[in-house]
């Protein structure tokens, strides 16, 4: 039987609670991700989408009030819009819940965890990347 441990991502992008949003914004940028997962000392803390980013952020930079509090946002810690109690699964779940999962609660990438300790990630295109293989 195929797990999520045989597809999912081990060598995660991470970052701190603390990590600025500016870097958070450069990170997903530079690697094309749309989640990041935000650990401290191994553990999972939370996950934080180019959407929460997005949402934190002035859709339209048009004036010098929305371009500081922009400046402002993109200072935050991590913390401030994690969701910090993100869905997870466990390395021995089959692929087939992940992706009912993913389904049923809208998103996009599951942490992997076992215990509170990341040891990968899965996302929708792990997902479809294993089902087109096969």
């Amino acid at each position: 039987m195929d797990t999520v441990e045989a597809i999912m991502t081990r060598d995660v992008v991470s970052v701190l609670p603390e990590t600025p949003l500016l870097e958070v914004q450069k990170l997903l940028k530079q690697h094309g991700f749309r989640h990041l997962v935000v650990v401290k000392d191994g553990v999972l803390k939370g996950v934080l989408s180019n959407r929460d980013v997005l949402q934190a952020l002035s859709p339209f930079l048009n004036t010098n009030a929305e371009t500081q509090r922009d400046v402002r946002t993109l200072a935050y810690p991590t913390r401030k819009l994690m969701n910090k109690n993100p869905k997870t699964i466990t390395p021995d779940t089959p692929p087939e819940k992940a992706a009912h999962l993913l389904l049923t609660e809208a998103i996009s990438a599951l942490p992997v965890v076992e215990g509170k300790k990341l040891v990968g990630i899965i996302t929708t295109k792990d997902l479809l990347r294993h089902y087109t293989a096969a």
